[in-house]
């Protein structure tokens, strides 16, 4: 139905002027009463507050609080978030903007993230993390395997980095054992000859912590180490790890080498941690080989040979051995009290001549033979080491 135009006596003479009233406003057309507004006995229509539009237009958002609660959410260039919140809240406060939320937001978040990223990087989870990610980029192989698990390694290279190593079954024929690791500290690359030398001396200290029973290790199998590389320090790799392998006339390894706490029982415990006291006097020998050149080292050492006799016997008599190796044990701690009575006149020997002539019968007191019958009545391995020699080396465990 077509929109009738109002009737009535007010109708507006301009042909070129619609026939019902304008909207009240600042432009709008005086009415027949004179005043501004509708026809007359009509209130006026209320003016528009911006120009034409019927709705008021919002304030933009800030696009730079949008980018910094966005960085400060993912966590991802916390100094980037914090810097574009802090900028955001000024271009707000002064262009009237909003996102005020927004802006604070990201900042507060930017900020605990930024505050998260320092720790991780002084902590070292930096390296920890390139370590994982290197370990991932391999197919999930281990780049540095852990105690006791057992691998192969390409063309059975042990030395160097520990890259591209396979693990395997440690009941089958492999290259290495690891029983140990640590972790090298600095920031600069201290060079191949320092860490090689940090590695032998860390490796073999720790291993009597993995084989107490040094009679159970084959004599065909040594002490090696996979150490970083100038290339892998710089990526954040600081671990050594220690592996037993066959030498090249023992060949690869067959079973595991592990015979700690968790594979022997308390008694074989108790007796090698009392013969490891012996051995760790006996390994402090001093550098200089003949006697003559320095008498007072040797000395030295012969009193803390001396003293490990006496603590080795003390620790014996202090356990409570089964029956069937009590007696085998007494007999072996008073061996031991004769051998200290010994190595107490080579240590007190006013010469050369005086220290051989106590040495010599000293040495034969502690000759690993000796602990062979304690050794089967605990069911421990009853063969001593040899050394390059085919002689036996002395060590006690």
């Amino acid at each position: 139905m077509p929109i009738a135009p109002p009737s009535g006596p007010h109708q507006p003479e301009d042909p070129y002027q619609p026939p019902w009233p304008y909207p009240q406003g600042p432009y709008a057309p005086p009415s027949h009463t004179g005043q501004p507004g509708g026809p007359q006995g009509l209130p006026p229509y209320r003016p528009w507050a911006q120009g034409y539009s019927p709705f008021n237009h919002p304030a933009p958002v800030n696009g730079l609080a949008i980018a910094s609660l966005v960085l400060g959410v993912l966590c991802f260039l916390p100094g980037v978030g914090l810097v574009l919140g802090l900028v955001a809240l000024r271009q707000i406060r002064r262009r009237g903007e909003r996102g005020t939320g927004l802006a604070v937001g990201g900042a507060v978040l930017s900020g605990i993230g930024l505050v998260l990223w320092a720790l991780f990087l002084i902590s070292g989870g930096a390296s920890d993390f390139w370590q994982g990610f290197k370990g991932g980029a391999h197919g999930g192989v281990s780049i540095s395997p852990a105690k006791g698990e057992c691998f192969n390694a390409p063309g059975g290279a042990l030395r160097g980095a520990a890259d591209d190593l396979d693990e395997v079954p440690c009941a089958g024929a492999h290259d290495g054992e690891v029983f140990a690791s640590f972790r090298l500290t600095g920031r600069g690359y201290p060079g191949d000859v320092r860490i090689t030398d940090t590695a032998d001396e860390r490796c073999w200290g720790l291993r009597d912590s993995y084989a107490m029973d040094g009679w159970a290790v084959p004599d065909g199998v040594d002490v090696y180490y996979l150490t970083p590389t100038e290339d892998s320090w710089a990526t954040g790799d600081r671990e050594v790890t220690c592996v037993f392998a066959g030498t090249d006339e023992g060949g690869r390894l067959t079973g595991s080498l592990r015979n700690d706490e968790t594979v022997l029982d308390a008694d074989q415990v108790a007796y090698l941690k009392a013969a490891h006291v012996l051995n760790v006097a006996l390994a402090s020998a001093p550098d200089a080989e003949y006697v003559e050149d320095d008498l007072p080292g040797h000395k030295r050492w012969a009193d803390r040979v001396a003293s490990a006799l006496g603590e080795q016997a003390r620790m014996l008599r202090a356990h409570d051995w089964p029956a069937g190796s009590r007696r085998q044990v007494i007999a072996l701690a008073a061996d031991l009290d004769t051998a200290r009575a010994e190595w107490t006149k080579v240590a007190g020997a006013p010469d050369a001549d005086a220290y051989f002539d106590h040495y010599e019968t000293a040495l034969g007191l502690i000759e690993p033979h000796r602990a062979v019958t304690v050794r089967k009545a605990l069911g421990l391995a009853t063969a001593p080491p040899q050394g390059d020699d085919g002689a036996d080396t002395g060590v006690q465990v």
